[in-house]
């Protein structure tokens, strides 16, 4: 009978994964099928190198639009990794156990605030501040980087805290029975041991900084145009497709489809990057 109850968990487990796997197949069939078209009409080449985005004129060129979802995915990795980083570590190794309590469910209530929540917080405080700080109208690149600086810290903290708590007591120990502070032995033994796992949190977070939407929508200035400044307004991929897909028709739809296509190979390309550097560390 136990055997029975593992083999019908092995099914369902096999199932389960399955599923999962076949969502994502089905995702990409759509994606290519739809927009890889559109690209053929308009020519790769013109279609990611093109400057001007008219769909009015049948003119699809989203180069801003890549460089606006890199910039700001950058800022924002500029911003929310080596606090993230240095939080996790900070709570996972210097935390006193009674402010533990209280910071580990702020960082939870963080991750779960809805993304749009962030946006209203952006458009009512961050661009006010950044407009009396830096001038401009606030609507900027740096006002987006900043706040999905903030957005991505969760993952980053959660992830980074997890392998950093995961590293065997016995690398610290020995770096303590060397000689070395409890400093030393965190930054020297434990955090170079947790690498890679700390590595896995910052491309989620990345993930989700290239994925944002609502939020950047609010804040960004969504202009397409190439990007003139930390100052001045962008449009994200992301943005673009939102924001017209509602009355697209045609050729402008297929294009948005495509957009999704380079946003897909954008995000695949960073997760086979962490692929190949997590394989060169395994060896």
């Amino acid at each position: 009978m136990r055997k029975i109850k593992e083999e019908f968990m092995e099914i369902v487990f096999a199932l389960t994964a399955s599923v999962s796997i076949l969502s994502v197949v089905l995702i990409c069939i759509f994606l290519f099928v739809n927009g890889i078209p559109a690209m053929g009409k308009i020519g790769i080449i013109k279609f990611l190198t093109g400057t001007t985005w008219r769909p009015s004129n049948k003119i699809f060129g989203i180069l801003p639009m890549i460089m606006g979802s890199f910039y700001v995915t950058l800022g924002a990795v500029v911003v929310g990794v080596p606090i993230g980083i240095l939080t996790a570590v900070f709570m996972a190794k210097f935390c006193p156990p009674n402010l533990y309590k209280v910071l580990k469910p702020c960082i939870n209530l963080m991750a779960g605030i809805p993304s749009v929540v962030y946006g209203f917080f952006g458009l009512s405080v961050m661009v006010p501040a950044t407009r009396e700080i830096f001038g401009g109208d606030g609507n900027s690149m740096m006002t987006a980087s900043l706040l999905l600086g903030i957005m991505i810290l969760p993952t980053i903290i959660g992830v980074s805290e997890t392998a950093i708590r995961a590293v065997p007591e016995k690398y610290y120990e020995g770096a303590l029975a060397l000689g070395a502070t409890h400093e030393r032995s965190v930054f020297f033994t434990v955090i170079p041991a947790a690498k890679s796992g700390i590595l896995a949190g910052v491309i989620l977070g990345i993930g989700r900084a290239v994925g944002e939407t609502m939020a950047v929508i609010m804040v960004a200035g969504n202009q397409p145009r190439m990007p003139r400044g930390i100052l001045a307004g962008v449009r994200t991929l992301t943005a673009n497709i939102v924001q017209e897909m509602g009355y697209a028709q045609g050729l402008h739809r297929e294009v948005l489809i495509a957009t999704g296509v380079v946003l897909f190979v954008f995000i695949l390309g960073i997760n086979l990057i962490f692929s190949i550097i997590e394989g060169k560390e395994e060896e």
